[in-house]
């Protein structure tokens, strides 16, 4: 692992010039603002074109998908399609989140296969883990054998080109005698081939702080979820900016992060409704983030 000590005295001096101004930590980077299609669930299956045009006219410029399966590809679209509505309409796909689940239990790499074919035509370069069953995540050892199948199932990846990522809820951070989950899935994993995709708001949620993540696993955090905390209730979402998290604080460290994608997301709490919640959280996060 990466000495601490060492890395923060190299850096200490950079860090504090970043938070000045936190958008010099973009500045040389794909300012590209990505929007997680989970956030457009009631609409997207039902009209997936509409919605990527809906997407795209919002200022989007990359999507994060969800809901592949190898018989329906997204939602009755195949990837060669969905591919060419992305094109048709400026979008760009870097990541996707893909059920990894039967790989993980019983090493079968058939879907996963499947899932890389589905990935490359998209053009992605992430295959992403968005969840654990809880059957699977019930100890220290658990974890352990999750990090040794991410592992292999990134090895796979590599082989087309592509990178795995692991996308966090809340549950990772759950202590098992003096460590976490995701401090297991961390150190266990290899860094040259596992990269993480940071849920801001279950870190905050979680009772964690992004920027202590940041500072003991530097360049790990390649992708972000955007997602802002309700004032009054922190079990809700809110558009970005209206919300408790604090993003200012985070963007100025990106650079520490590795963040290189970040996706905006929003599951509850919508007003006046998910694409109107959507547009405010772009303008926010365009204007006072990385302009």
């Amino acid at each position: 692992m990466i000495k601490r000590r060492t890395f923060l005295i190299n850096t200490g001096m950079a860090l504090g010039a970043i938070a000045l101004a936190p958008s010099l930590a973009f500045s040389s980077k794909n300012k590209n603002i990505g929007l997680q299609l989970y956030t457009l669930r009631d609409s997207f299956p039902s009209n997936v074109k509409m919605v990527l045009e809906q997407v795209a006219k919002a200022g989007f410029k990359e999507v994060e998908t969800y809901g592949f399966s190898l018989k329906n590809g997204f939602f009755g679209t195949s990837a060669k399609e969905f591919k060419t509505i992305l094109s048709d309409n400026g979008l760009k796909s870097p990541s996707g989140h893909y059920d990894l689940g039967t790989f993980i239990k019983d090493g079968n790499s058939d879907v996963l296969k499947k899932t890389i074919e589905a990935a490359n035509i998209l053009g992605n370069q992430y295959v992403t883990i968005p969840w654990l069953e809880e059957s699977l995540r019930k100890s220290a050892d658990d974890y352990k054998k999750i990090a040794l199948k991410i592992n292999q199932a990134a090895e796979i990846c590599k082989e087309s080109g592509l990178k795995l990522a692991y996308h966090n809820h809340a549950f990772e951070f759950t202590s098992f005698e003096g460590t976490t989950g995701y401090d297991i899935l961390l150190g266990e994993t290899d860094k040259k081939l596992v990269d993480f995709e940071l849920d801001l708001y279950w870190v905050v949620r979680s009772g964690n702080d992004p920027l202590q993540l940041f500072k003991k696993n530097p360049g790990r955090f390649s992708m972000w979820h955007v997602k802002d905390m309700d004032q009054n209730n922190p079990d809700r979402n809110t558009e970005i900016g209206n919300g408790s998290i604090d993003f200012k604080s985070i963007f100025a460290e990106a650079k520490l992060s590795g963040v290189k994608h970040f996706f905006v997301e929003q599951e509850t709490n919508y007003v006046p409704n998910p694409i109107e919640s959507v547009k405010t959280s772009y303008q926010y996060v365009s204007k006072l983030l990385i302009s």
